[in-house]
């Protein structure tokens, strides 16, 4: 049995797009950058700091410096919660390192059919399903990939339909 890849070597080998689109309102609230965020810090020390956001970071530049076309989009409830403020705060690193970020209210998706969990697309060829537990930390078992064509299909259709409504991210404003 083979290993499955990791994420990183996913992007490392995408050759032309790799999409994501997240649908929770709170991840990994044990994050210490969110636990320090939560505590009022906002400086941007914290993920200077962070070895693995570097790391995510780096990753980006390495993949969007070869012509890989990196597009996050978020779906998320109105008022945001404390994660997402935290989300949002610290997405302009991730724009900058060339990842581009849309979000979309989920009151303005009520029409699009979804997958039961986040994801992410890799050339249109591969989608690596992300399981959380109901606290929104990672599932031991949280990667799960499919080259299902109905799944594949259902993935990119949904995502495309979010980034065609979705703000960008230096457009969209927390509310208050």
């Amino acid at each position: 049995m083979t290993k499955p890849p990791t994420f990183e070597e996913l992007l490392a080998s995408a050759r032309h797009s790799a999409i994501h689109l997240e649908m929770r309102d709170s991840y990994m609230t044990s994050d210490p950058d969110y636990v320090a965020w939560q505590a009022g810090t906002r400086s941007e020390d914290l993920t200077s700091n962070d070895a693995s956001f570097q790391r995510w970071l780096s990753w980006v530049r390495d993949a969007t410096n070869r012509g890989v076309e990196i597009r996050r989009a978020r779906v998320f409830s109105v008022p945001e919660s404390d994660y997402i403020k935290f989300e949002h705060h610290y997405s302009a690193a991730n724009v900058e390192a060339g990842e581009k970020i849309r979000w979309l209210p989920r009151r303005r998706a009520t029409d699009i059919a979804f997958p039961g969990n986040d994801f992410w697309v890799f050339d249109n060829e591969l989608v690596l399903i992300l399981h959380f537990t109901g606290d929104g930390e990672s599932a031991e078992d949280r990667m799960e990939f499919s080259t299902d064509p109905k799944v594949l299909e259902l993935c990119t259709s949904a995502f495309e339909a979010v980034w065609e409504r979705a703000v960008p991210h230096e457009d969209y404003k927390i509310s208050s």
